[in-house]
């Protein structure tokens, strides 16, 4: 698979960095106004009765700050957060595990919270709702179940993918949430205050240029500043000018729109090898060298958020606006 400068995912190089620009609070946290707007009010309520926040889900495209606020939530609540993934708890004794370490008042965050397997997913019916596990001893006539009381704590699940979840697993959550893709004046300031913290020089303009370029996710806007920023420090005086940033982002092949090269790759073999579509997920998937569900849950989302692809039950069509993007004509069928 191709590597994106524009990709949800992080690289490992700037994990660490990621890190130290997330904010640890509400105030401090940008954008999402009406899911923070009631988080605070959730988490004021909850402290005044001296109980922990109701379990937690967040859910939408990759890279819109999931992982932020689910620390967040445990520096509002006073406790302390423990992080794992779906995908690293392979059977229900690894979960027990992790639940029977939770301290009273403790975020339990579990990234790709739809990823689990169902056994495991079994195991947390009983810590969500009564805050226990039960556990079976033994095997055939001999066994015996267990019950071991747990603390009282918060868990905090993330998906890009909330029609993933079982029906069963989604109703034990007393929160859920929903976060958008951010409007370009948001990202800007998220680009200002990053650029503040690494302590780079950086215009208004030059700034809006980034965010209006980061396809809605800030996880992107700050990639690409840090990317930006390499340009200004080799080829500028370190000051992220206006021109600066034009020259930058062409040269990293983002367009206007944000679209990178694979998106390119994707929108144009759809419009040049399949007048269009509609085609299958897996036909493009093959065309262009990705895996299908890479295409349908990091680059289809954008896509589609702006109205340059369409998904019907013929498969996938690209719209009459993407070919205006690339000065393209709309073929007739």
């Amino acid at each position: 698979m191709e590597e994106r400068l524009v990709s949800s995912d992080a690289h490992r190089e700037d994990v660490s960095l990621e890190y130290s620009l997330r904010p640890k609070f509400l105030h401090e946290y940008i954008g999402q106004d009406g899911v923070k707007d009631n988080l605070k009010v959730f988490i004021e309520a909850a402290k005044m009765r001296g109980e922990t926040l109701d379990h937690v889900l967040l859910y939408g495209p990759p890279g819109l700050g999931k992982t932020t606020l689910a620390t967040i939530i445990a520096n509002e609540m006073g406790g302390n957060i423990r992080t794992t993934a779906g995908p690293a708890i392979e059977r229900p004794g690894d979960l027990a595990a992790i639940l029977t370490s939770l301290e009273p008042g403790d975020v339990l965050f579990i990234d790709e919270i739809h990823r689990l397997q169902r056994s495991v997913e079994e195991v947390l019916y009983p810590a969500m709702e009564d805050y226990c596990l039960d556990i079976v001893i033994g095997k055939g006539q001999t066994a015996r179940s267990v019950r071991i009381d747990l603390p009282p704590f918060t868990l905090v699940g993330a998906t890009t993918r909330a029609g993933a979840l079982s029906a069963p697993l989604r109703d034990r959550f007393g929160v859920l949430s929903r976060l958008e893709y951010y409007a370009p004046a948001q990202l800007a300031q998220i680009v200002k205050r990053t650029a503040d913290i690494l302590e780079v020089g950086i215009e208004e303009e030059a700034a809006f240029e980034i965010a209006r370029r980061s396809r809605g996710t800030p996880r992107i806007a700050n990639r690409l500043l840090r990317r930006v920023r390499d340009f200004a420090q080799v080829r500028g005086d370190g000051t992220i000018t206006f021109a600066l940033a034009q020259e930058a982002l062409e040269l990293l092949q983002v367009d206007r729109l944000g679209l990178d090269h694979i998106d390119h790759k994707l929108l144009k073999a759809i419009m040049e090898k399949f007048m269009g579509g509609p085609v299958g997920l897996d036909t493009i998937a093959a065309t262009i060298g990705e895996e299908a569900q890479t295409i349908e849950d990091v680059y289809e989302p954008y896509l589609l958020q702006i109205g340059f692809l369409q998904r019907t039950s013929r498969g996938r069509i690209v719209t009459s606006l993407a070919y205006e993007h690339f000065g393209m004509e709309v073929p007739e069928k």
